[in-house]
């Protein structure tokens, strides 16, 4: 596959996490657009300093174009997206509940329930794939590697569609991470604030143990603070 034919990817948030991911996905050659609630005036200076090649575009336009629609902005913001432009489109959920940035958000997020699946629940007509929000965005450009790298740290997958999670999986091997699916989007809530893998930067093989086993779900972390430190 040829950069030309890669997917186009549009990022929604401009904070820290959407920069981020976007310079990822510039760097493995995809056609990126970023955007904000906000004129897209205000972000090109921003998009040219901070992500050189991304074209600052507002949301509607971003989507329109989009292969791929990345979700990184706060949780408190989601019931602003307009769900019917994201009919049809493939999205992978980076974002995370806050509770002290997003305050205390209305049910259904009240409930047990994965943050993702309420996601999915208001965009019915897209592909909803949780990924890209357990690992810190100060991380995620710092432990990039290629294909086959001893020292390859992995992302979880999380999505109910096998085609969308396997396109996600290919995007996820691209910009640096094993791609490691972890079942339908309910599963997702292993990657969540307070999941077993969330804020580690994990090898798959430890990532693997730590989501299927809470007694190695410890030794991995133990593994990661004892081992990864040495490496980074």
């Amino acid at each position: 596959m040829t950069n030309a034919t890669l997917p186009r990817i549009a990022v929604l948030g401009a904070g820290h996490v959407g920069p981020a991911i976007a310079r990822l996905a510039l760097a493995a050659g995809h056609p990126v657009s970023i955007a904000t609630s906000g004129n897209p005036g205000d972000l090109a200076l921003v998009t040219q300093l901070l992500i050189p090649g991304a074209e600052p575009r507002r949301g509607s336009d971003a989507i329109a174009r989009a292969d791929i629609v990345v979700l990184a902005i706060p949780l408190h913001r989601f019931q602003a997206i307009d769900a019917d432009a994201l009919s049809g489109k493939l999205v992978i959920d980076a974002m995370n509940y806050w509770p002290a940035t997003d305050g205390r958000l209305p049910p259904p997020f009240d409930y047990d329930i994965g943050t993702s699946e309420v996601v999915a629940e208001r965009l019915r007509d897209a592909d909803v794939v949780k990924t890209l929000n357990h690992v810190g965005y100060h991380d995620l450009e710092r432990y990039a590697s290629p294909p086959g790298s001893l020292d390859r740290r992995a992302l979880g997958v999380a999505g109910d569609a096998p085609d969308a999670v396997a396109t996600v999986s290919t995007f996820i091997d691209r910009i640096g991470y094993d791609a490691v699916p972890v079942g339908a989007l309910s599963a997702g809530r292993v990657l969540q604030p307070g999941g077993p893998v969330f804020g580690a930067v994990l090898r798959r093989a430890d990532f693997q143990r730590a989501v299927h086993s809470p007694v190695e779900q410890q030794q991995a972390f133990r593994v990661a603070e004892q081992n990864y430190a040495r490496s980074a």
